[in-house]
C-alpha cells in the first residue's frame, strides 16, 4: 500500500496535470485517485476506514493544498468523480486532530473556497454537489459566520427564486441551515444587519413564485422564533411595514389552500 503522502501527492499530481494532458485521459486518471480516495476514507464495504489514516491523509491534504484544487476542479469533472469527491469532502471536514478540525482551519485561512462553492450554484450540473459541500462546511460556526457576512450570502436570495426547482429547494435547504445551525452567530449577524437583511427577504416573502412565498413564510417563522432572536421578533413585528406584508401573505395562503381543499377534497 502507498504511504499517507504519496497517496495524496498522486491527487494532486493527477489535478495539477489536468491542464496539460489530453482531456479523458486526465480525467480518468483524477477519477481513479479520487475512488481510491473514497474507499481509504470511508472503507471498502467489508472493513471501515483505518481511522489513523484517515487522519493523516486530512493532514497530509491540508498541507498540499488538495482541498483548493478539490474546489477549483469541480467544474472539469464528471458526475461519477464529483460525488465521490463530495463524500471525501464531507468526510475530511469531520477529522478532528488535537481538538482541531484541520480541514476546517485550513478553509479558514482560504475563505475564497466558500465563496466559489456558492457560486457555483449558477451551474444546474454543480448546485446539488456544491450545496452538500457549503452544507457541511456551516456545521462548523466559523465558517457560517464568513458566509453570512460576506458578499456571497446575498446570491442565496436570488438562488431561492431560480425556476429549477430542485436547485432553489437546495438553495432554501442552505440558506436555512445558514440561519439556524448556530443561534449565537446568527443571532449577532441579524442585530448588525438588521435592515440589510429584511429588506433582502421581504423581496422572497413577495416573490411572484407561490412555493417560495409560502416557504419562506414558513422559515421565517421558525427563525424568530428561536429564543436567541427574540429581541429580533420582537422589532420585526413591531413594524408596520413588515407586518403588513406577513397579514396580506397569510390571506393570499390561506386562500391558495383553501381553493386547493376544494379541488381535492377528502
Amino acid at each position: 500500500m502507498a504511504s499517507t503522502a504519496g497517496v495524496v501527492l498522486s491527487i494532486k499530481d493527477s489535478f495539477l496535470a489536468l491542464p496539460t494532458k489530453t482531456g479523458d485521459r486526465a480525467l480518468e486518471e483524477v477519477e481513479k485517485n479520487i475512488s481510491s480516495l473514497r474507499q481509504v476514507l470511508s472503507g471498502d464495504g467489508e472493513a471501515g476506514a483505518n481511522q489513523e489514516q484517515v487522519l493523516q491523509i486530512a493532514l497530509e491534504i491540508c498541507k498540499e493544498g488538495v482541498l483548493s484544487l478539490f474546489v477549483q476542479n469541480l467544474p472539469s469533472l464528471g458526475w461519477g468523480v464529483r460525488k465521490d469527491l463530495v463524500i471525501c469532502w464531507c468526510i475530511l471536514l469531520g477529522q478532528k486532530v488535537d481538538e482541531n478540525y484541520c480541514c476546517v482551519k485550513y478553509i479558514e485561512d482560504h475563505v475564497e473556497l466558500l465563496d466559489f462553492l456558492v457560486v457555483c450554484y449558477k451551474k444546474s450540473d454543480l448546485a446539488l454537489n456544491c450545496g452538500i459541500m457549503v452544507r457541511e462546511c456551516i456545521k462548523h460556526p466559523t465558517l457560517a459566520k464568513y458566509i453570512l457576512e460576506s458578499n456571497s450570502f446575498e446570491l442565496f436570495f436570488e438562488y431561492v427564486e431560480l425556476p429549477n426547482f430542485d436547485i432553489a429547494s437546495d438553495a432554501l435547504y442552505t440558506f436555512k441551515d445558514l440561519l439556524t445551525k448556530h443561534e449565537s452567530v446568527v443571532s449577532v449577524y441579524l442585530s448588525s444587519h438588521y435592515e440589510q437583511f429584511f429588506e433582502r427577504y421581504t423581496r422572497i416573502l413577495t416573490s411572484a413564485n407561490y412555493v417560495t412565498r409560502r416557504q419562506s413564510v414558513k422559515f421565517l417563522s421558525e427563525f424568530l422564533l428561536e429564543p436567541s432572536n427574540s429581541k429580533i421578533m420582537k422589532r420585526y413585528i413591531q413594524e408596520v411595514r413588515f407586518l403588513n406584508i406577513m397579514i396580506g401573505l397569510l390571506k393570499i395562503l390561506s386562500i391558495c389552500r383553501s381553493v386547493t381543499t376544494n379541488r381535492h377534497p377528502l
